[in-house]
């Protein structure tokens, strides 16, 4: 018996209700295409809302420190509409957050600000302190700088101050101004540092 080859408009006829055509459009399919389209044109154009930002930010430590056992309250703030503050309050963990000269705070710093990059947030910048670690640093640092200040108004003179991290060049720079000299910032990586300046 002889296997007959089934003609071109038997096959056509298949692409009734039952059939499937890759040539055709489906509304539906055109419906997901669209929204999907829709929501990579907006994760695209980035958050701008520091608001949102700093809830994210806020929710996404406090879930972290969960892991740890701690569960607490983050405050979470923005004085100056760049930088998003979340302060953890002081409890029995304080050193284990904070970590060695600081690296654990700033580990967690990185990790949410990237949380919020992957977001499209436009704020992405992320200061997180524990129990006042910081501010208290920045307090001791502050009063050590109005002695280097005082050296350059008598000397007349620039002068190199010891290499630091980029939040205690912040607090120095700020000080500075206050004092009415001038500064700079030089050198890359370890060796960055600040030059005070007398005013002008």
């Amino acid at each position: 018996m002889s296997l007959k080859k089934p003609r071109q408009a038997d096959l056509d006829a298949g692409k009734g209700d039952g059939g499937v055509d890759s040539t055709s459009n489906s509304p539906q399919l055109d419906e997901v295409q669209g929204a999907g389209e829709q929501v990579a044109a907006v994760r695209a154009a980035g958050n701008d809302s520091m608001e949102e930002a700093i809830l994210y930010a806020k929710k996404y430590l406090e879930d972290l420190l969960s892991f740890f056992g701690l569960n607490t309250d983050v405050r979470a703030t923005s004085e100056d509409e760049e930088v998003i503050e979340l302060n953890i309050p002081s409890t029995h963990l304080n050193g284990f957050l904070i970590g060695q000269r600081g690296d654990t705070v700033r580990s967690l710093q990185y990790v949410i600000s990237m949380a919020l990059r992957n977001q499209n947030y436009s704020h992405t910048r992320v200061n997180v302190d524990v129990a006042d670690y910081k501010k208290n640093r920045a307090d001791r640092l502050a009063k050590q700088a109005e002695i280097w200040f005082k050296q350059v108004q008598e000397s007349g003179q620039p002068k190199d101050l010891e290499p630091m991290s980029a939040a205690d060049r912040r607090v120095v720079h700020k000080a500075a101004s206050d004092y009415g000299l001038e500064t700079e910032s030089v050198g890359e990586g370890r060796d960055r540092h600040i030059v005070l300046k007398p005013g002008s």
